[in-house]
């Protein structure tokens, strides 16, 4: 599902990896992705069940804004052309189309953005999916460096991956002026500002460490995951413990 473009990056950054002993138990268990424009008209019920499910601990829920639909008027002022391409790979290997809000749900499936019991109904079927394969990952910082310690494989299955790291904006109020939502003011939430894949996964215990100040801004949070290559399944995420 990954791009090649993206594995060589990963792959530029492996030599900073180190094996680690051991992990606290993996938790969250869920990434969910909401892809989402402020051009489209029938996102913002999506972006705000969003809340609800950042407010949880046993969840990473994050906002990815797309500019596909940028030509209808408003320029959103929060997508990357970056969380387009993701989309689009998902797209791709679910045999879909891309379309807006959607939630893809631990890599493995898709539901529209403002369907809640979808959306925990895929929360449920693809932790079970993922099942023994999930692997520890952990965050911790002492203001100069971050550091991401990630356990060993538990099933032979799962022995390459990328991991990603996302900046994020707790909350962002947007007021729409033109578009389909004008005249509206927007509230988003857990807005990924930078997602970046800082190196590969190849079934081994190992620690990554990264400048604190080159990668979040005052008031941001930070979440890492790891997805498997071939199949695109999410089996270890975190958030970074606030100080």
């Amino acid at each position: 599902m990954l791009s090649r473009r993206t594995m060589l990056l990963g792959l530029a950054l492996l030599p900073a990896l180190s094996p680690v002993e051991s992990l606290a138990d993996p938790r969250p268990g869920a990434v969910i992705e909401l892809f989402t424009s402020q051009g489209c008209s029938s996102c913002p019920p999506a972006d705000a069940l969003l809340q609800s499910y950042a407010e949880r601990s046993d969840v990473v829920a994050l906002s990815l804004p797309v500019d596909y639909w940028d030509y209808l008027g408003w320029k959103d002022t929060l997508a990357s052309p970056k969380y387009t391409r993701r989309q689009r790979a998902y797209a791709k290997s679910f045999g879909a189309q891309p379309y807006t809000p959607q939630v893809v749900v631990n890599g493995l499936t898709h539901v529209v953005g403002s369907h809640a019991g979808d959306i925990d109904r895929a929360i449920e079927k693809t932790k079970a999916q993922i099942g023994s394969s999930r692997v520890p990952l952990s965050l911790h910082t002492d203001g100069r460096t971050l550091t991401i310690d990630i356990g060993s494989a538990v099933s032979g299955d799962e022995t390459a991956g990328t991991l990603w790291l996302a900046a994020v904006r707790p909350r962002v109020d947007i007021d729409v002026r033109r578009g389909e939502n004008r005249g509206r003011k927007l509230s988003y939430f857990n807005v990924v500002r930078e997602l970046t894949p800082v190196g590969m996964w190849s079934g081994k215990a190992a620690k990554l460490e990264l400048p604190h100040g080159e990668t979040l801004r005052n008031g941001e949070r930070c979440a890492a995951w790891l997805q498997v290559e071939a199949t695109g399944r999410i089996i270890a995420a975190a958030w970074l413990p606030p100080r």
